[in-house]
């Protein structure tokens, strides 16, 4: 539900200060949020209880609105009673910036741009790695989306007649110093890699030995981590692929060695932290 400032739909809908999401748009949502029966959705804005009401029906998932206007909250608790899914589905009155949304693994919203901007300092320090925020029509400025997608809205009653979904996922702090040590064969050495981190932007600088080598392709998804490296033995270059999950000051996962292309475990441990940049 897209909340506007006073008049801005005069020439429209002067009695409706807010925008309904088109129907198709909250299909996209919950579906460009991967929703599931195993999931709890938190929705910003909630309006009508559309988003959270279809999350239950379809999908299965809990969850719950948080709406300022109290006859939009009792609105949409009579519709999720209607629809027989009030078990899994409930609706409140609350304010965006004060009410705790951290227990949520995917949260929705249809707000204006300035208000995506003041929430997004608090979603990437209060909610887990991982969690899934979707947007209808507004970016969330520098934090580039890990998705986005255009759907066609013919009839739609705000803007022009397309949508834009976008999707995040909270990124893991990733950065700091790392250090861990192979097995023997062909990516056998003692490493060490600093990260520096734009959000889920990730680059690297790494030693093996006292020797450079190469971090390439690093990619951040919630709190797994996925990077190349490259290093040179004998006069030949080897590519070394990393994958982990990100537990703390900890990753554990599997590295595939290309010099013989066997895959072997991969603990690494962080000796230092450094500060993620999110401006």
């Amino acid at each position: 539900m897209l909340w506007l400032p006073a008049g801005a739909l005069a020439q429209q809908q002067p009695d409706v200060p807010y925008v309904p999401t088109p129907w198709n748009v909250v299909e996209a949502m919950l579906e460009a949020g991967g929703v599931t029966a195993n999931d709890y959705l938190i929705d910003l804005g909630s309006g009508d209880g559309r988003v959270v009401i279809e999350a239950a029906r379809k999908r299965g998932a809990r969850g719950m609105g948080i709406e300022l206007d109290g006859n939009l909250v009792s609105v949409a608790n009579r519709e999720a009673t209607r629809l027989g899914v009030s078990a899994k589905a409930s609706f409140i009155s609350g304010n965006l910036f004060t009410f705790d949304f951290s227990k949520a693994t995917v949260l929705t919203m249809y707000l204006l741009p300035k208000i995506n901007l003041e929430l997004r300092p608090r979603i990437l320090a209060q909610m887990r790695p991982g969690t899934r925020i979707v947007s209808h029509d507004f970016d969330m400025g520098q934090w580039k989306p890990d998705m986005q997608r255009e759907i066609a809205v013919p009839n739609k009653s705000y803007g022009p007649p397309v949508s834009q979904i976008y999707l995040w996922y909270v990124p893991a702090d990733f950065t700091g110093k790392w250090q861990w040590q192979l097995p023997a064969g062909a990516a056998a050495g003692a490493y060490e890699a600093t990260f520096r981190q734009t959000f889920q932007e990730l680059s690297a600088d790494a030693v093996v030995h006292g020797g450079k080598v190469a971090v390439q392709s690093s990619k951040l998804r919630g709190d797994t981590i996925a990077f190349t490296l490259v290093r040179e033995v004998a006069g030949q270059k080897q590519t070394h692929e990393f994958s982990g999950r990100i537990e703390g000051d900890r990753i554990a996962g599997r590295v595939k060695a290309g010099g013989d292309d066997k895959t072997y475990d991969w603990q690494a441990t962080r000796l230092a932290r450094g500060q993620m940049n999110t401006e």
